[in-house]
């Protein structure tokens, strides 16, 4: 019995000693176990921030990719209009180009127009000119005295010289008369009234000579032909046989204007009077 008893109580003991040792080998496993899942574990967090970490960097490598295509589309669009824009301002530059040739021409054109109305009021000009020159007055130096005249007094005086040069004493006489009535105030008038009397004595009209001359010589007795009238008039009246008369105004004549040529004339002409 004893022997049975101790050898169940061998086998109880042996079979809890077994039994812990199973547990001990099962705990060291488990321990085992944990141990090494850990690096595994380890290896599987690091491996999830790697993928979290390629995945932002692709999120943002693809926002980086659309901003940039947005950028370069905007790029392109700013491109394009202002592609439009250079057309647009080339076109204009063109136009302006061709109005500028147009608007060239158009001032070249103006330039020879101007020049040939020019040219053609000039010669327009020149022409009114010569047409009024012989109309206006002329400066006239005559006897001593210079004053304006218009050309037809001027014409007509010379006219009326010419007569007398030529002996035509009658065509003379009506010229000079004509002249005092249609220019009685000009600067020829006095010369005229002179010439007049030597006409009249040219044609023996010695009385009209004498009242001619006598009126030229009051109205103008410092004129340089005064001295030429009063002998004259003593000619005048020696052809009309009034020798006392004639001495009378060679007298005068000396004694008004000594020293003359024509006070000489008449010392001469008065000796031989009787």
């Amino acid at each position: 019995m004893s022997m049975l008893r101790l050898s169940r109580f061998s086998r109880l003991s042996v079979g809890r000693d077994l039994g812990a040792v199973a547990q001990a080998a099962a705990l060291t496993v488990v321990l085992a176990l944990g141990v090494a899942g850990q690096p595994a574990r380890a290896a599987l967090f690091e491996d999830d921030e790697a993928r979290k970490a390629i995945l932002d960097l692709r999120t943002k490598q693809a926002q980086s990719e659309e901003a940039q295509r947005a950028r370069i589309a905007d790029l392109q669009s700013q491109l394009e209009t202002a592609r439009r824009g250079l057309l647009d301002l080339s076109g204009q530059i063109d136009s302006l180009r061709s109005e500028l040739a147009k608007m060239r021409g158009q001032n070249e054109q103006l330039a020879r127009d101007l020049s040939d109305t020019q040219r053609k009021v000039a010669d327009q000009s020149a022409t009114l000119d010569n047409r009024l020159r012989p109309l206006e007055p002329q400066k006239v130096s005559l006897d001593g005295k210079e004053f304006q005249a218009d050309p037809e007094e001027k014409r007509q005086f010379d006219a009326a010289m010419g007569q007398i040069r030529r002996g035509d004493f009658n065509e003379a006489v009506s010229a000079f008369s004509s002249f005092l009535t249609r220019f009685p105030a000009s600067g020829y008038s006095d010369s005229v009234r002179f010439w007049l009397g030597n006409a009249q004595y040219g044609k023996r009209d010695y009385k009209g000579a004498i009242a001619t001359f006598k009126a030229f010589v009051t109205a103008n007795p410092e004129h340089p032909r005064a001295a030429e009238s009063l002998l004259a008039i003593a000619n005048c009246q020696i052809e009309l046989k009034d020798n006392k008369s004639a001495r009378k105004t060679l007298d005068d004549l000396q004694k008004a204007y000594p020293g003359t040529e024509a006070a000489k004339a008449a010392k001469e002409r008065q000796a031989g009077l009787r």
